[in-house]
């Protein structure tokens, strides 16, 4: 027999799988009009991933299953194209994707000192995403604004001749919800 307790646990845990379920409905529904609004021509396959990339932050597996279908691509195909452009990613970024300069310019204006205070404030290295997946860290070869090194960018918007407080005071504002869009 069944207490209330557990009875409410069971309830909770089967409405907290309906949502999941609806929300991956969504998710797939929203992939299906990206995908299925191109011809099924394969010279469509990077616009196709670019626009799946711009709405998840990354490519899916599901996507790129997706794609392979409706463009009769092998999937292996789509996978090198996926790796092999820097504006793809196959791994889930960041609200907020940060990318660390450390050209010539900024490295020998102490770029990696902006990184290592990046690291320590989110507790993450390059490659990786903060846990409420709110960060993403990156470093690049260069970022064009070597007259402002060191440079981080932040989702497109240019931060130069960074401090490690200035650093600080960026994240600080981008945690406490001032940069959303």
């Amino acid at each position: 027999m069944r207490t209330m307790a557990a009875g409410g646990a069971v309830c909770g845990a089967a409405k907290a799988l309906c949502e999941l379920r609806g929300k991956y409905m969504e998710e797939e529904k929203q992939m299906k009009e990206i995908i299925f609004g191109y011809p099924p021509e394969t010279r469509h396959s990077l616009a196709i991933m670019q626009d799946i990339q711009r709405q998840y932050n990354y490519v899916p597996r599901e996507a790129l299953e997706m794609i392979s279908g409706h463009l009769s691509i092998p999937l292996s195909k789509l996978y090198g194209m996926a790796t092999f452009y820097k504006a793809l990613s196959l791994k889930p970024k960041g609200k907020y994707v940060i990318k660390i300069c450390d050209g010539t310019a900024c490295h020998i204006r102490s770029s990696l000192v902006i990184l290592n205070e990046l690291e320590k404030l989110l507790d993450i290295g390059p490659g990786d995403v903060t846990p409420d997946g709110l960060f993403s860290l990156e470093t690049v070869n260069c970022v064009g604004a070597c007259a402002l090194a060191p440079v981080m960018v932040i989702n497109g918007e240019y931060y130069g001749k960074l401090t490690p407080q200035d650093t600080r005071d960026i994240i600080e504002k981008y945690k406490g919800g001032e940069h959303d869009e």
